[in-house]
């Protein structure tokens, strides 16, 4: 028998699934400040290994992590203000008008009118001060000579998408729909300074993040993250490399990406976004998927690619379709793009989300590589005792949740399905149902999966007015945020999740 690929995963341990965002404290939405913080003093005072979060890109249209306008940048939103009053850049009067945004969940809208002026003002002052860092962030110039291969093209994206009042880069003027094209333009020199914004914004992100992953590390906490396995159409990925995705001669996906019907959609899932021309990223050796990983693997400890069955095969819809059931199934790279990957990045931890309708081939694809798959206890209680969701039936090479950001939470599934499925919950786990966020908590724990992760709005035992996101929606998602007072009050929890760590070996 062949050995996989890339195994890795041989301790168990637990953590939590918590987007950023949705920290507590701060006005708009979390940022990577003291409540991140206290969130890690958590996870280390329950014993919990690691922290699992939602890709971390700037958020385009409908708010979602999952559509964002780079694969490489981060989300101007999550910048804490506090240091950058603490170096001078914006003062505590600067700030009076991030009292206005809500704290008990985002609103975008109002986030971008209020937040990016403000960053614009910490720029201006940045600048006009002739300062060359901001203390424990680097050298600004540093910065960007760095990361220039995918920062150039980020920020001229942003600067012009701005200078077109947020159009779509393919109702740009045509001298101006690829990056190329825009370096011999007379518009780069006028957008210079937006230019230069845009890139200090990034600074701001990979500089606060930094500190943040070190506070973890030194904590005994490692972040989980998320890669996407496609981008956005309007993006700047797509928007400076053309020739790596399907798209006409006019630069219009010609096919997009989605998902045919499954637990989530009847419908199935309408993605939209580009689909990738494989044959060209063989022909360069995967060089921007290598780049794309190599950036998760220095932000992220482990990182899940999302979608993962879209490696071996994906399902391909009509550009122009309304609805994704009228795709097909085709080839992906299949294991010569995971042998490339671990040629470049031999110690590299992998999750595989390889939910959906999943067949013996991609079954077998994963196991070939290695990576742990994911099981979902929401989706146990078929009726059957062979569904491979129930924990007897879990394998070690694999992580377990009760739902994930896509689930409603544990209590809000539970008041939703119907009495049948109740009473087999019950009769499994041996509860009442009067506790049923943390009797799947508890059952999670003792799966023989190595790894647990338990959604923040479950250890919070909170209903379906707490779900992130409805799979199939455009709008109204990504906006739940923890209360602060919930928040320390559920902090001391920490010594009994301990004591589970302790008997579940976690």
């Amino acid at each position: 028998m062949t050995e996989p690929l890339m195994p890795w995963l041989r301790d168990r341990a637990a953590g939590v699934l918590l987007h950023p965002t949705c920290l507590h404290d701060s006005p708009g939405c979390g940022v990577l400040g003291k409540a991140a913080r206290e969130f890690i003093d958590f996870l280390a005072a329950a014993e919990m290994v690691y922290w699992q979060i939602l890709p971390l890109g700037p958020t385009g249209f409908g708010d979602s992590p999952y559509q964002c306008f780079s694969a490489f940048a981060g989300n101007p939103f999550l910048i804490d203000f506090d240091p950058l009053v603490e170096n001078g850049l914006l003062t505590p009067n600067d700030l009076v008008p991030l009292g206005t945004l809500p704290r008990g969940y985002v609103d975008y809208g109002r986030l971008y009118r209020i937040k990016w002026p403000l960053l614009r003002l910490a720029w201006r002052r940045f600048r006009e001060r002739g300062l060359a860092y901001i203390p424990n962030y680097g050298r600004f110039d540093e910065f960007c000579e760095n990361e220039r291969h995918w920062l150039d093209p980020y920020a001229a994206f942003m600067a012009v998408k701005a200078h077109f009042g947020g159009r779509y880069w393919g109702e740009w003027p045509e001298p101006l729909r690829d990056h190329a094209s825009f370096l011999r333009s007379n518009l780069r020199k006028e957008l210079g300074e937006d230019i230069g914004f845009h890139a200090f914004t990034q600074y701001l992100v990979f500089g606060q993040w930094a500190l943040l992953r070190d506070y973890a590390a030194r904590n005994g906490v490692e972040i989980i993250g998320d890669a996407p396995i496609f981008v956005a159409l309007d993006s700047a990925d797509v928007w400076a490399s053309p020739e790596l995705f399907k798209l006409d001669e006019k630069r219009r996906p010609s096919v997009v990406a989605g998902v045919p019907p499954d637990y989530f959609s009847e419908e199935g899932q309408l993605w939209g976004n580009p689909l990738y021309n494989w044959s060209v990223l063989a022909d360069t050796g995967y060089a921007w998927w290598l780049d794309r990983l190599r950036a998760n693997l220095r932000f992220f400890d482990v990182v899940r690619l999302d979608h993962f069955r879209g490696f071996y095969d994906y399902w391909e819809v009509p550009a122009g379709a309304t609805t994704a059931k009228l795709g097909k199934w085709r080839k992906g790279p299949g294991l010569p793009f995971f042998e490339t990957v671990k040629e470049a990045f031999p110690d590299a931890r992998l999750i595989a989300e390889d939910l959906g309708e999943i067949g013996p081939e991609v079954r077998a694809f994963r196991e070939a590589t290695g990576l742990p798959g994911m099981n979902i206890l929401q989706f146990a209680f078929s009726g059957e005792s062979d569904n491979e969701y129930l924990p007897h039936n879990h394998d070690q090479n694999s992580v377990v949740y009760p739902g994930t950001h896509d689930n409603n939470t544990t209590l809000g599934w539970y008041e939703s399905v119907g009495e049948d499925i109740r009473d087999q919950v019950r009769r499994y786990l041996r509860v009442n149902g009067e506790d049923v966020a943390w009797d799947f908590l508890r059952c999670a724990y003792r799966s023989v999966s190595r790894i647990a992760i338990v959604p923040m709005q479950d250890l919070m035992s909170l209903d379906a007015r707490a779900r992130m996101n409805l799979p199939g929606t455009a709008v109204g998602n990504w906006t739940w945020r923890m209360e602060a007072e919930a928040f320390r009050w559920q902090r001391d929890s920490a010594p009994y999740l301990r004591e589970l760590a302790w008997l579940y070996g976690r």
